[in-house]
């Protein structure tokens, strides 16, 4: 009995049908989408262990729906190499087989904008006039200086694209210090962080 061929044309078959097939960008509108972000926030100083927010407020200024509201954030690299993920800096070590090391540990990305990129969060449509804020939720990990960058866009995929005119990025300079947020067990047995 020999089942070795019929086995293996089948797996072929499997194989071609799950290739090709319809593009990620197909069902995505072409042409100039009106946004904007309307509120940007971010605590400048910050230490080692503090949990902080990355606030953005973006609008829909456009008389259209937004298809895929895409958010991007880079963390300015120190040397030449910029890191592949977002709150991370490369280190020029080629001993390393990853050589992006996180300044922040994202704690909660914005809910709903999970994609496959280590930098964007695709949060779905937005209607015209609607405001939406997205919210990343952070802890420090790496003392020094830092840029942080932001810009959003109506689309994942590259064909929707802002409007010129338009303000959809933007910066944060943000200092850590190496010494830790005071904390302290308080009567109820849970972590209190930062002054009495």
């Amino acid at each position: 009995m020999r089942r070795f061929p019929v086995c293996a044309a089948l797996l072929v078959l499997v194989v071609a049908a799950g290739c090709g097939g319809e593009r990620q960008d197909a069902d995505e509108p072409e042409g100039e989408f009106t946004l904007e972000i309307v509120g940007a926030s971010f605590p400048e100083r910050q230490s080692i262990a503090q949990r902080s927010t990355l606030r953005l407020e973006v609008r829909n200024t456009d008389d259209r729906e937004l298809p895929n509201l895409a958010v991007t954030v880079e963390t300015e690299p120190e040397g030449d190499e910029a890191a592949g993920v977002a709150f991370a800096q490369a280190e020029e070590d080629p001993r390393l087989a990853d050589p992006s090391r996180p300044v922040w540990v994202l704690d909660r990305p914005p809910e709903g904008g999970q994609s496959a990129y280590t930098n964007t969060w695709a949060l779905g449509p937005l209607f015209p006039g609607q405001t939406k804020e997205v919210e990343f939720r952070l802890t420090a990990v790496r003392a020094g200086s830092y840029t942080v960058g932001y810009r959003v866009s109506p689309g994942l995929d590259g064909k929707a694209v802002p409007a010129n005119g338009q303000r959809t990025e933007g910066s944060f300079r943000v200092t850590i210090s190496d010494e830790p947020v005071p904390a302290r067990v308080n009567d109820a047995g849970e972590v209190v962080r930062g002054g009495d």
